[in-house]
């Protein structure tokens, strides 16, 4: 068993406000989550500010090759918005066999 876990660090356009950001960042994890229903998927980090944000992005699968597709192919979805600039992606790959 593999777990793969993905890391979007996310600048969003022209946002304002807290509000506007919800606007934003809600339809990319719904879209996310709606192409690739296998996955988790959630805003993790930098809730208080209003022009970036984090998201995570974790899969359960048998074999280290599918994890690391289904990632890249999460990644591509997010990095192909417009609205938003993609500033990084870290990502870790665990196994059963790893304390």
């Amino acid at each position: 068993m593999y777990i793969g876990a993905l890391t979007l660090d996310i600048l969003l356009g022209d946002v304002r406000s807290l509000k506007q950001k919800r606007s934003v960042v809600r339809p990319l994890i719904a879209e996310v989550r709606r192409r690739f229903p296998a996955v988790a998927v959630a805003e993790t980090g930098h809730l208080d500010l209003h022009r970036r944000t984090e998201i995570g992005v974790a899969v359960v699968s048998s074999t280290a090759v599918n994890c690391g597709e289904v990632l890249d192919d999460c990644e591509r979805l997010v990095a192909f918005h417009p609205e938003i600039e993609l500033l990084s992606a870290r990502r870790r790959l665990y196994n059963e066999d790893e304390d």
